[in-house]
């Protein structure tokens, strides 16, 4: 694709500064911007790393739990390539604990009300997270709840809410214990939230015959030069993670250990530059990490109208591909991103040659947390004049 490549307007930039600076709270002490076009790049940190503490810098590092579901689709683009996997056959070649899987007969039904799996579940399934386990927004405001809900939450999946390094088992554990569990839709019927990350991420090191982060790193974080991204922060870079106005995580807690599961949906540690570096590789067709053909389906629309109706998550103009959401209709269709709930989001917009990273670490929990990534985002396009 040809753009025409524009310095980024001043008027932009400064209405960029001041979101950022607007944004700072007890809860919000500091953040990241990076705004580039081309190979023109601005950045803005403003604030410190937790309250009272050290400037937060350009290369500090932020928990950006669900921007890791594109990296781990990356990877495994790269074992399709390599023919370690293939895109519609059954994971139950790898995944033998997900052979012959039950299905609910109604999303509210009791766990052992149940028919069978009307085909069994592909890697497509799980790389368009319509395997048949996940989220919904439904599920959230059911009463009674939904008792597969109440099961998903009750033990180690760690499926629903923040992403936690020390609850978990191990990967073979943790899929045994989702297999025990029976599907909310068939696979391939629905678009449904962030279980299929995780499975991926287990099927990926499975296909690779070795653990996800050495999978990560050799695959995708080394050939980009993506030093600062790993399932573990260094202590001293990593920013203190906020919610509802108190410590939700110190720098030398959950991600400064290795965990037991390396979570393929929201365990990476990332900075700005790595995650631009991410994108400036889809924008280059893959570069030479991805077959262009992949890194085309992966940042495009690969849902039907029925498979990502009723989600909650994804609103008229959105859809999904691989581990990314993709703009479908409006001003901006054709850009793909996502958001991490514990803070961050990334936008890349190929037809403008534009990329957006936004690094807090203030947990989402409405809207108005939301409100500063949307503003830079729109600070950014106004930017471009």
């Amino acid at each position: 694709m040809t753009t025409t490549r524009r310095a980024l307007a001043e008027p932009g930039l400064q209405r960029l500064g001041r979101v950022a600076a607007g944004a700072l709270a007890d809860d919000l002490p500091g953040l990241v911007v990076l705004v580039a076009h081309g190979d023109e790049v601005h950045g803005e940190t403003r604030g410190t790393v937790a309250a009272g503490g050290a400037p937060i810098a350009r290369d500090s590092l932020f928990r950006i739990a669900s921007l890791t579901k594109p990296v781990v689709a990356a990877a495994v683009g790269t074992l399709l390539a390599d023919g370690a996997l293939h895109l519609d056959e059954p994971v139950d070649r790898l995944l033998p604990e997900l052979a012959d899987p039950r299905v609910l007969r109604r999303p509210d039904a009791a766990l052992d009300d149940t028919v069978p799996a009307e085909r069994p579940i592909s890697v497509r399934d799980v790389l368009t997270y319509t395997c048949g386990w996940g989220q919904s927004m439904a599920m959230f405001a059911a009463d009674p709840p939904w008792p597969i809900a109440t099961a998903m939450g009750a033990g180690r999946l760690n499926t629903m809410g923040p992403p936690r390094m020390d609850v978990p088992p191990e990967p073979d554990a943790w899929l045994a214990e989702l297999a025990e569990l029976p599907l909310l839709a068939q696979p391939g019927e629905r678009w449904l939230y962030n279980t299929s990350g995780q499975l991926l991420g287990v099927l990926a090191a499975r296909a690779a015959g070795e653990p996800l982060p050495d999978l990560l790193r050799s695959r995708v974080l080394t050939p980009l030069g993506m030093t600062d991204t790993a399932f573990t922060g260094d202590p001293v870079r990593l920013v203190t993670a906020y919610r509802a106005g108190a410590v939700w995580d110190p720098p030398d807690g959950l991600w400064s250990t290795p965990p037991r599961f390396p979570d393929g949906a929201a365990g990476l540690v990332s900075g700005a530059d790595d995650l631009l570096a991410f994108a400036r590789m889809l924008l280059a067709d893959g570069a030479d990490v991805l077959d262009p053909a992949f890194a085309a389906a992966m940042t495009s629309d690969q849902l039907t109208p029925a498979q990502r109706a009723g989600s909650g998550f994804l609103d008229d103009e959105t859809s999904w591909g691989f581990g990314v959401s993709v703009t479908i209709s409006g001003p901006r269709t054709g850009s793909f991103g996502w958001a991490g709930g514990l803070g961050t989001t990334w936008h890349v917009d190929p037809g403008r040659d534009l990329v957006v990273v936004t690094l807090t670490q203030r947990l989402f929990a409405g809207p108005d947390d939301f409100a500063v990534h949307a503003a830079t985002i729109d600070a950014a396009y106004a930017a471009l004049g």
